[in-house]
């Protein structure tokens, strides 16, 4: 009789066990109760509503426009390389790369290409009479930049946030930099380092206002600042549609000057970094290249781009 009670036991085991099991997942499953949009349980008018999508932190900045002009040279792609890696760290940033060549080189298209970040690829060549030692350079690279940016923009409506700046290849600029630049709302100035013969070149302000300039050459210029020195909102750019750099009457050293009085005077300027006290960018010039031993015709097996 025992024997007979175990086996029919043994029998009914499993099928308890299953039982149990079905019913411990059934419990799991059941529905959590749905948040009203104030975040309490359901009820009320209106019932549950999904979750509004969070903003990203950069959705309503301002978008930085950084003109550069470049030129072939045995250090162009390590100079664009490390601007692209400063500027693949800043939110909302659109460069306009711009070579002075008759047409676009491979190598600069390649890096354009590879670059991850979005980029305006444009070129034009400065005419032969103007480049003689002593001229302005880069004149018609940053003309043809502020063009692309003005007809891109001409058939948009305002208002259309965004800052200009001009970001020469072989400078370093400090991440804060594009922080202080953003909130411009007509032309905003800083210091900037190893230039002029100087550790450094600055505005000078009082009260908020820039009075003067600290500067080791020629402080007599309207506006005694270096080319790396400010920024500029694109709404005025947009509302100047004349302003551009100028090649009759421009002296050289004096191309900031000639552009900046098309567009604002000394009072309307605004200091940044904290009232022009601190660098963010300086002048550091690639030492040049010895290439004393490379010869004159290819002799490797491989082409490398450097």
């Amino acid at each position: 009789m025992k024997s007979l009670l175990f086996s029919r036991f043994l029998l009914l085991l499993p099928w308890v066990l299953i039982v149990i099991i079905v019913l411990d997942i059934d419990s799991s499953r059941a529905p959590l109760p749905a948040l009203s949009p104030r975040g309490g349980a359901e009820g009320g008018s209106g019932g549950a509503r999904p979750p509004a999508p969070r903003r990203r932190p950069e959705a309503g900045l301002p978008t930085i426009y950084a003109i550069t002009p470049t030129y072939s040279r045995p250090v162009q792609k390590a100079e664009l390389t490390r601007l692209a890696n400063t500027f693949r760290q800043v939110s909302r940033l659109h460069w306009i790369l711009v070579e002075d060549a008759a047409a676009r080189s491979e190598l600069v298209t390649r890096f354009v290409a590879g670059a991850g970040l979005p980029c305006t690829h444009l070129h034009v060549p400065t005419p032969r009479r103007y480049k003689r030692p002593g001229l302005p350079r880069a004149t018609e690279q940053r003309n043809a930049g502020l063009a692309w940016l003005r007809q891109r923009h001409q058939h948009l409506p305002p208002p259309q946030p965004g800052v200009l700046f001009f970001a020469d290849d072989d400078n370093t600029y400090s991440l804060e930099l594009f922080q202080e630049m953003r909130t411009t709302r007509k032309v905003s100035v800083w210091p900037v380092g190893l230039v002029g013969g100087r550790r450094y070149e600055r505005p000078v302000v009082e009260n908020g206002k820039v009075v003067g300039w600290y500067t080791g050459w020629r402080a007599d210029r309207p506006f005694a600042i270096d080319m790396a020195g400010f920024a500029v909102s694109l709404q005025v750019i947009l509302s100047h549609p004349k302003a551009v750099f100028k090649r009759r009457g421009s002296q050289p050293g004096m191309q900031e000057s000639d552009f900046l009085k098309q567009i604002t005077t000394v009072e309307e300027l605004e200091p940044k970094a904290n009232n022009c006290t601190k660098v963010l960018v300086w002048h550091t010039r690639t030492e040049k290249v010895n290439l004393a031993n490379e010869p004159k015709y290819h002799l490797d097996t491989v082409n490398i781009e450097v």
